[in-house]
């Protein structure tokens, strides 16, 4: 009696211990397959049946391993409670259609891999997690009022135009063991497709904790670190455009974050060199650059409907001074899109140093917003050249919710995130022949902005402008943009002149 008591007890643990193997092991498979399935598709329609079809298979899967689960369960507490009455060998027997069940149930999910093939390829075996991802952002752009000194700046009558202010595709993923990628293109705006993002990254080293190289943000300018998918505004301010056009240059940087902090550090070039394959000179003018921000108050509780923001940066270059590739230049449009530069100091001949520093702060209560950022600029020129430079500008905007939505914040990076609307856009039909609509989100906001780019013999102007803005979030991925702007520009060789541009842009991102 003691031996089969012994043998049962045996046998309980033996099954209970392959049932968690065996868990284990599906589980470690069905994690694969959701991996290809989930990961690598990310609801780009690439076949909806096969991925389908794969769905359901993991469900009768699941439940078939539930069944097994609980039938052991059911056989061994018979045994128990028989005092040893129940036959051995037919525990046996059940152990392995057990194992047998789970090896039909790996080569079903295998199958089912099989059934990915020649729909999506992702590179070699290595690639452990691949992200296709894009934009597109259709602009329309009218100018009722533009002065005469408006039109000499700009070479004409501002024209309307519709045109493509972006149209981008990128892919993203991770590779063995810590290396990280992303490259994203850009195909609108030009006659030539240009580049974006194009980086290699590694997370978690010593002291530099994520190190970045390739084409990348220059960590300075709070709205051109925000995302041009979640910014208030269609254009960024004056200050912002012209002391960082278009943000990324060629570098290598250390970025890392706590929960309350984040920083970035690094070393890049100063020429923007997005349409070419990179920087060709023998003066590298290197900029160091930096910037460390943090949230000294986020309300957890509230899911950050309230948070503060605080951000200093400041940076450090060296332009060819007396070539003709010089670099130390600002320039902008004002805050639209024409043809011309309204605010440009041209390149500034004989400058050798220049030295930024710019302020930011955000403060976020419930589905109102406040923020401003403060930048300046010292240009140090070389003996015999002429004095520094100082040029320098800011901006304040408020935004509002009138749908009680809220911004939210990434404490990781230190910039606005994405919004998510109570309820998303739609109208349809429903069976009682009545229409059934959702709102969307819906957003007003107001900015004001300023920059001086006139010092001693150097003439770019003086630009203002108030921005009114109204935005209708369809979904969290899917918004439409309305912009009114009043501005003026005063620009000695050309005189002051005053202007009002509509703007309209419908943009998605997947």
């Amino acid at each position: 009696m003691k031996f089969k008591c012994s043998y049962i007890v045996l046998a309980m643990f033996a099954a209970v211990t392959f049932v968690n193997s065996a868990e284990a092991q599906l589980t470690e498979v069905l994690d694969h397959s959701k991996v290809v399935g989930a990961g690598f598709f990310q609801d780009n329609d690439v076949d909806k049946d096969v991925k389908s079809t794969l769905d359901e298979e993991f469900k009768k899967l699941d439940l078939r391993l539930r069944e097994l689960e609980n039938d052991v369960a059911d056989k061994l507490k018979a045994a128990k409670e028989s005092d040893g009455e129940s036959d051995s060998e037919d525990l046996e027997e059940r152990l392995a259609k057990l194992e047998k069940s789970f090896e039909k149930s790996n080569d079903a999910i295998a199958d089912n891999k099989d059934a990915f093939k020649g729909y999506l390829r992702v590179g070699h075996g290595a690639s452990r997690k691949m992200t296709f991802f894009g934009r597109i952002h259709l602009d329309y752009w009218a100018f009722p009022k533009a002065d005469l000194a408006i039109e000499s700046l700009e070479g004409e009558n501002p024209q309307d135009r519709f045109n493509f202010r972006r149209l981008r595709i990128g892919v993203k993923g991770d590779l063995p063991n810590n290396v990280f990628y992303k490259y994203e293109g850009e195909f609108a705006g030009g006659s030539e497709p240009s580049y974006r993002d194009a980086i290699i990254g590694i997370r978690d080293l010593p002291y530099l904790n994520t190190m970045i190289v390739g084409n990348h943000k220059r960590p300075y300018g709070l709205d051109h670190l925000n995302s041009s998918r979640t910014n208030v505004f269609i254009e960024r301010p004056f200050i912002i455009e012209a002391f960082n056009q278009d943000a990324r240059r060629l570098g290598i940087s250390s970025n890392g974050n706590t929960d309350n902090m984040n920083w970035r550090f690094g070393v890049w070039n100063q020429e923007l060199t997005q349409t070419g394959s990179g920087y060709v000179g023998d003066h590298y003018q290197l900029e160091l650059a930096g910037r460390i921000a943090g949230t000294p108050w986020y309300d957890e509780t509230s899911g950050g409907r309230g948070y503060l923001h605080l951000g200093l940066s400041a940076s450090l270059g060296y332009p060819d001074g007396l070539g003709t590739n010089n670099q130390a230049r600002y320039r902008t449009r004002p805050e639209a899109r024409s043809n011309a530069r309204w605010l440009d100091t041209g390149r500034i001949f004989g400058a050798d140093e220049n030295m930024l520093g710019g302020l930011e702060a955000v403060l976020n209560l419930g589905a109102l917003q406040l923020t401003a950022e403060y930048m300046g600029s010292n240009v140090e020129r070389l003996d015999g050249v002429g004095p520094s430079l100082q040029f320098h500008g800011g901006y304040l905007h408020a935004a509002y919710f009138l749908t009680g939505e809220h911004t939210p914040w990434n404490r990781k990076t230190g910039t606005i995130g994405r919004t998510k609307p109570f309820e998303n856009f739609f109208s349809v039909r429903n069976c009682d022949g009545c229409t059934q609509r959702g709102l969307g989100a819906w957003q007003v906001a107001v900015r004001y902005s300023y920059a001086d780019f006139n010092d001693d013999d150097i003439v770019g102007g003086v630009g203002t402008s108030t921005t009114w803005a109204m935005n209708w979030w369809w979904n969290p991925y899917t918004r439409i943009q309305f912009n009114y702007i009043n501005g003026n520009v005063d620009q000695s060789d050309f005189g002051t002149g005053d202007y009002d541009i509509v703007g309209m842009r419908f943009m998605v991102d997947f």
